[in-house]
């Protein structure tokens, strides 16, 4: 199995070649931790968690690092709205984070480190920058040197007239260059801060995710994979390569990927227009393999358009699967070939979803088909099988009703009557009376069936 992946670097599909050969490493920038997660939260977590499930099934070791960020301002300015430390307020929401990912059926990843516990390393990392010549330190701040590197824009492939435009620069007086960008920065006496030989202050944002990097896979080691939202290409991951190019002597990473924004009815999400969906809200009223299958219902690299009917799509497939699947079939075979296959080049989601619903016609009646079924939808995560084994009989018996219901509409609707009169008598044989009526179809269970 070769694994394809969009290179953001190169603009161009490319092989994944790991530089440990059977050891691949793989960076994903985490949340920040002030608040519950949302959809897009979401997606930036659970694209990522395909790649990895493809790696692991290739590789023999596999480092998957997804870092916490529990220093930030946004988490100073949710500490003093909720009134609690920031302590409690970060050890909250990381929680929150964790238990929502394991929730959609995101594997955990092998490490998991936070800024605050890599303060050292990041000190150190700057120190290190400071002494190749490619950093300066003025008004107890650090700034990167832009101008310092030469292949500064090469990632997001922004001129210099466009790093400046619409993007929020901080332009001090102190900077050298309005492109410049803070290492570290003094702190108020009332926001956290750390002993720095520059005085007492924090990390920037963009060098901790090198120095978490660099702490755990070390200096002179090139990190395989880097993935993150695209919104983090520019100026995030750009200012990632040239302070991690500037401290060590091989390259800093190989393949970039980056999925694309969650649009709600195509806008951005922001308070502002109060479309920020949370999935804590989608949780209320929404199955979870369902808010999973709806984030992967579109190409990682597309954007993903939040719509009314998304979730009703995303249930259409889901309500077909479990209806397809013997809860009884017990197959540890991995006969999950194929969705590797199609997942292998570029993970292809939507094509993915396409070959289980094709799937489904079949393993009905065919047992190796609906273990096939099985292992492929466990291969994305979705774990029907546990699921349809903890429903009530009850329950179960209610999902194939309704499952069968669906597919006899759907046969009417293409013609198929005498399919569909044949799905009308297996549900007579069950017990159950149908009433067609305006295009709708109500059904009740005879109690002593």
């Amino acid at each position: 199995m070769t694994i394809k992946l969009y290179n953001t670097l190169t603009r161009k599909k490319e092989v994944i070649k790991p530089i440990s050969g059977d050891s691949v490493s793989m960076y994903v920038c985490g949340p920040t931790v002030y608040g519950h997660p949302h959809i897009g939260n979401a997606r930036a977590a659970i694209v990522p968690d395909i790649l990895y499930r493809l790696l692991r099934s290739k590789y023999g070791s596999v480092k998957y690092i997804r870092n916490i960020t529990d220093v930030d301002d946004k988490i100073i300015k949710a500490s003093k709205e909720e009134g609690i430390s920031i302590d409690k307020i970060t050890s909250k929401y990381t929680k929150v984070y964790n238990d929502n990912m394991a929730d959609l059926g995101n594997l955990k990843p092998t490490h998991e480190p936070k800024v605050t516990d890599t303060i050292s390393k990041i000190i150190s990392t700057i120190e290190k920058i400071i002494k190749n010549g490619n950093a300066y330190v003025i008004d107890s701040h650090v700034l990167f040197d832009t101008d310092s590197f030469n292949n500064y824009g090469d990632l997001s492939g922004k001129k210099l007239e466009e790093m400046l435009d619409g993007v929020r620069i901080d332009n001090a007086a102190y900077k050298k260059s309005s492109r410049d960008f803070i290492l570290w920065k003094p702190s108020e006496d009332n926001t956290p801060g750390w002993e720095s030989p520059w005085g007492k202050g924090r990390p920037g944002w963009h060098i901790e995710c090198t120095s978490m990097i660099k702490d755990i896979l070390g200096d002179d080691t090139t990190l395989d994979i880097h993935g993150g939202g695209n919104d983090l290409i520019f100026p995030h991951h750009e200012n990632e390569i040239a302070q991690g190019s500037c401290i060590s002597r091989e390259k800093y990473c190989n393949h970039w990927f980056h999925n694309g924004i969650v649009l709600v009815d195509k806008r951005k999400m922001s308070k502002s227009l109060g479309n920020v969906i949370l999935l804590n809200q989608l949780f209320k009223n929404n199955d979870k393999a369902t808010i999973r299958v709806a984030l992967l219902s579109a190409h990682y690299r597309q954007p993903l358009n939040w719509t009314s009917r998304t979730l009703d799509n995303a249930l259409n497939l889901v309500n077909k699967i479990r209806g397809s699947i013997n809860p009884e079939i017990n197959s540890d075979e991995q006969v999950q070939t194929e969705i590797k296959e199609i997942l292998s080049d570029d993970i292809n989601t939507p094509l993915a979803f396409k070959y289980l619903s094709d799937l489904t016609k079949s393993a009905k009646k065919n047992v190796k088909d609906s273990a096939i079924l099985l292992q492929s939808c466990s291969f994305l995560g979705l774990d029907f099988q546990t699921q349809l084994k903890r429903m009530e009989p009850s329950k179960l018996l209610t999902v194939k009703i309704e499952n069968l219901i669906q597919k006899r509409n759907e046969l009417r609707n293409t013609g198929r009557y005498e399919e569909a009169d044949a799905i009308r008598k297996e549900l007579i044989a069950i017990g159950v009376t149908l009433k067609d009526n305006n295009g709708q179809t109500e059904w009740e269970l005879d109690p002593n069936s």
